[in-house]
């Protein structure tokens, strides 16, 4: 089973997932999945997005690739942003640590506020957000 952290209600990350991942996270009541990881960044033996929305598909579970690498960039935020407040919730989003998902997932939010809300739900997923918080 996939190492899933929760974050908030709606939305929580997890490092890299495979299709034999997806019926638990379906049975964990996650309605969509987001892929925050491009294809083959970590070689031949990482799952491949195209199975994944096989298996959430199949299991009527919304599948969402915005794969990046690096910092996320305005668009990814903006994409990212949309499919938030779009996709059925609760959202699973996942990508080589879980990092990646959980930044983007925070400056989706940077300039609204919420700065210590955002970096002490990082906190309670296991991760540090403190050096974002000067952008939220």
């Amino acid at each position: 089973m996939a190492d899933i952290r929760t974050v908030t209600d709606g939305f929580a990350v997890a490092p890299q997932i495979s299709e034999a991942d997806v019926p638990a996270i379906a049975a964990a009541g996650f309605k969509t999945i987001i892929a925050n990881r491009p294809d083959g960044e970590g070689g031949i033996d990482q799952p491949r997005m195209g199975a994944i929305r096989a298996a959430a598909e199949s299991l009527g579970l919304a599948f969402v690739a915005i794969p990046f690498s690096g910092a996320p960039t305005p668009d990814i935020l903006e994409r990212i942003q949309a499919a938030l407040a779009e996709a059925p919730a609760p959202v699973l989003a996942y990508c080589r640590t879980g990092t990646r998902s959980i930044t983007a997932w925070a400056l989706t939010y940077a300039g609204q506020g919420a700065g210590d809300d955002i970096v002490d739900a990082g906190a309670r997923a296991g991760y540090d957000l403190s050096g974002l918080r000067p952008l939220l």
